[in-house]
C-alpha cells in the first residue's frame, strides 16, 4: 500500500466510517433480521446507533464516491433495513455547480470549436449539478433545443483514486473478517468500480440511449432523449431538450384530474419488455431520473445506469414474474432456488415455507402498497439468513421494481401490478417467440444441423466397427475400481506382514526359554535370529507406513 499523504487521509476516511458504522448494532440487528414481516414489535420499535439521516449526511461528508456506494448499497437488502435503504435510495448527490468559466473550458476543449460556433446559445446557470456532471440548456444552430451534461473537472481522477483505495482495504478486510466474506463486501465494490467506470464514459450512455430508444419505440407515451453525436464526447453529452416537470412533483390536482391508468400499464409493458425480451433495461428509474411532460408522457432521462440479462436469466425471470404474479409461493421458490448457488449450508425447506408464506400473505396488494419491488427486497434478506446465494440481478431487478412501485402508486395508486405483469409477461414472451422463429434466427441452427448431418456417417460407422469388434467401452467418470481394489490389497499384505511380525516375535520369546549351544549374543542363536528378522521386518514396514505413504498422499 502506498503511504502518500493523500492515501493515508483516504484511508483513515474510509477505516474511520467502517469502524463505526461495523461495530454498531446496525449491521448485527440486520444480519439477524430475515423479513420484515417476521420483525417481532420490539424489533420493528428498534432505535439504532445512527439514524437513516446520519448515515445519509455522513455519505455525503465523504464525497462523491461515497454518495455512489450509498445508492448502490440500497439495493443490498441483506445489509441494511428497509428505512436506511429508503433513505439511501433517495440519496442525491445535489453539489454546487462548477464555475461557467471551467463549464466553457471543457466543453470547447472536448468539441474542439467554440462554443459560440457550436451552439446559438448556452445557459450559464445549470439546470442540475451531481458529483460526476451538471446539465445546460442550450440551442443547436439549427434553433434544435438540447441539454448539455458536463462532467466534472477532476472527477475521473478522484473516482479512481478512491476505488483504488476501496478495493484494497476490502481485499484486506475479506482476507481477515469472515462477516466480510460473508456479506461480500468485495462484490460490492467491484460492482461499484464497475457502475462508475460506465458512467464516467458520457460515450456509453449516448449508446445507452440509442439502444434503449430503438427497443421502445413502440410505446407512444415514453420518450427517450436522442444524443446528438457530432456534439458528445466522453466528457461532453448533447441530447435533445425534455421540457417537464420531474414525476415527484406532480400536483395532487392534477393526479386527480386525468386517468393515467393507460399510461401506467404501457410503463410497466415498457420495463417488462426491456427486463425480459431484450436483456437490457433502465437499472436506476427512481422517481428522480423519469420526467413527466407537458402532453402527459414519460420521458426517462438518465441512462448512466443500466441492467444486462443472459438469455437463459430471462427466461428464469419469466418465470419468476409469473409465480410472483400468480402468487403462486412454490414455483417462486422453485424459480429463485434454480437461479441460486447452493452449499451444505443452504437451508432450502426453510428458505421455500417462508417464501410461499410472504408470496401468500402479499396477495391482492395494489401499487399503493409498494409489495412488488419490495417482495423480492425480502426475499434477497431471507436468502442470506437461510446460506443461499441469488445472483446479484434479482437484487438489480428489485431495485427496478421498487422504484416502478413508486412511480406507479404515483400516477394510479389502486393500480394491480400484478394483474399487469401477468398480462403482459404472456404477451411479451408471445412476441419474443414469434421474433425467435425469424428465418435469420434459424442460420446458426441450420450450420449445427449441417455439421451434425456431415458428421453423422462416419461416427455411426465408427461405432458399428466397435461393436462388430467387441472393442466398444463405455467410460464412466465414476469411483476408480482399481485404485480402491489396490488400496484394500495393500492394507491386507500390510496386516497380514504385521501378523508374521508379531508371530516370529512370540516364537522367539518361546524359542528363549529352551536351551542351545548354538548362541548369539549370549541367547539361544535360533530364538535371536527370528528376533532380529522380526525386528528389521518392523522396522522396514513403520518406514514404508511412515514416509513413503506420506510422499504419496502430497503426490495426490
Amino acid at each position: 500500500m502506498s503511504n502518500t499523504p493523500d492515501k493515508i487521509r483516504r484511508y483513515y476516511k474510509f477505516i474511520r466510517f467502517m469502524i463505526k458504522y461495523w461495530n454498531s448494532d446496525l449491521f448485527r440487528q440486520t444480519s439477524n433480521v430475515a423479513l420484515n414481516n417476521d420483525l417481532s414489535e420490539e424489533d420493528e420499535e428498534h432505535k439504532f446507533d445512527q439514524t437513516p439521516e446520519e448515515l445519509v449526511e455522513d455519505l455525503k461528508a465523504m464525497g462523491p464516491t461515497y454518495i455512489k456506494l450509498g445508492q448502490l448499497l440500497s439495493t443490498r437488502p441483506d445489509l441494511l433495513p428497509d428505512e436506511y435503504l429508503n433513505a439511501l435510495a433517495n440519496l442525491q448527490d445535489n453539489v454546487s455547480p462548477v464555475p461557467f468559466e471551467e463549464v466553457k473550458e471543457i466543453v470547447e476543449k472536448e468539441l474542439g470549436t467554440k462554443i459560440s460556433k457550436a451552439f446559438n446559445s448556452f445557459e450559464e446557470k445549470p439546470l442540475a449539478s451531481a458529483s460526476i456532471g451538471q446539465v445546460h440548456r442550450a440551442e443547436l444552430h439549427s434553433g434544435r433545443p438540447v441539454a448539455v451534461k458536463i462532467q466534472r473537472p477532476g472527477i475521473a481522477k478522484q473516482f479512481m483514486e478512491d476505488l483504488d483505495t476501496l478495493d484494497e482495504l476490502t481485499a484486506l478486510a475479506v482476507n481477515h473478517l469472515e462477516s466480510a466474506k460473508t456479506y461480500a463486501i468485495d462484490e460490492v465494490f467491484a460492482e461499484l468500480r464497475r457502475i462508475l467506470i460506465n458512467e464516467l464514459d458520457y460515450k456509453k450512455e449516448a449508446q445507452n440511449l440509442k439502444t434503449l430508444k430503438k427497443n421502445l419505440q413502440a410505446y407512444e407515451h415514453l420518450l427517450i432523449p436522442a444524443p446528438v453525436d457530432d456534439y458528445s464526447t466522453s466528457r461532453v453529452l448533447t441530447m435533445e431538450f425534455v421540457s417537464g416537470k420531474k414525476i415527484t412533483s406532480l400536483s395532487p390536482l392534477r393526479q386527480m384530474e386525468n386517468d393515467y391508468s393507460e399510461l401506467v400499464e404501457e410503463l410497466v409493458e415498457a420495463y417488462l419488455q426491456q427486463i425480459i425480451n431484450d436483456g437490457f433495461a433502465h437499472a436506476d428509474p427512481h422517481p428522480g431520473n423519469i420526467k413527466f411532460t407537458d402532453d402527459n408522457k414519460i420521458a426517462l432521462i438518465d441512462l448512466g445506469m443500466v441492467a444486462r440479462f443472459t438469455p437463459q436469466l430471462q427466461e428464469n425471470l419469466i418465470e419468476l414474474l409469473l409465480a410472483i404474479s400468480q402468487s403462486n409461493g412454490e414455483k417462486t421458490a422453485h424459480s429463485l432456488l434454480k437461479m441460486s448457488e447452493l452449499t451444505e449450508d443452504s437451508q432450502k425447506k426453510q428458505f421455500s415455507k417462508t417464501v410461499s408464506d410472504v408470496i401468500m400473505e402479499s396477495e391482492n396488494s395494489l401499487a399503493k402498497d409498494l409489495q412488488t419491488g419490495r417482495i423480492l427486497i425480502q426475499l434477497n434478506r431471507l436468502a442470506l439468513t437461510t446460506h443461499i446465494k441469488l445472483p446479484v440481478e434479482i437484487n438489480i431487478l428489485g431495485k427496478i421494481l421498487l422504484n416502478l412501485d413508486q412511480i406507479v402508486a404515483m400516477l394510479d395508486p389502486e393500480f394491480d401490478l400484478r394483474a399487469a405483469i401477468q398480462r403482459n409477461v404472456h404477451e411479451i414472451m408471445r412476441k419474443k417467440m414469434l421474433n425467435e422463429l425469424k428465418p435469420e434466427n434459424f442460420f446458426s441452427t441450420l450450420i449445427e444441423s449441417k455439421h451434425f448431418v456431415e458428421k453423422m456417417p462416419e461416427r455411426m460407422n465408427r461405432i458399428s466397427e466397435n461393436l462388430a469388434n467387441n472393442e466398444f467401452k463405455i467410460k464412466i467418470d465414476a469411483i476408480d475400481e482399481k485404485r480402491v481394489t489396490d488400496g484394500f490389497q495393500k492394507v491386507a499384505n500390510r496386516i497380514t506382514l504385521g501378523l508374521i511380525i508379531a508371530s516370529m516375535i512370540i516364537g522367539a520369546s518361546m524359542l528363549m526359554q529352551v536351551p542351545s549351544d548354538f548362541t548369539i549374543f549370549g541367547y539361544p542363536g535360533l530364538a535371536m535370529l527370528f528376533f532380529l528378522l522380526a525386528a528389521a521386518g518392523a522396522i522396514i514396514l513403520s518406514y514404508v507406513i511412515i514416509f513413503r505413504d506420506e510422499n504419496l498422499n502430497n503426490k495426490k
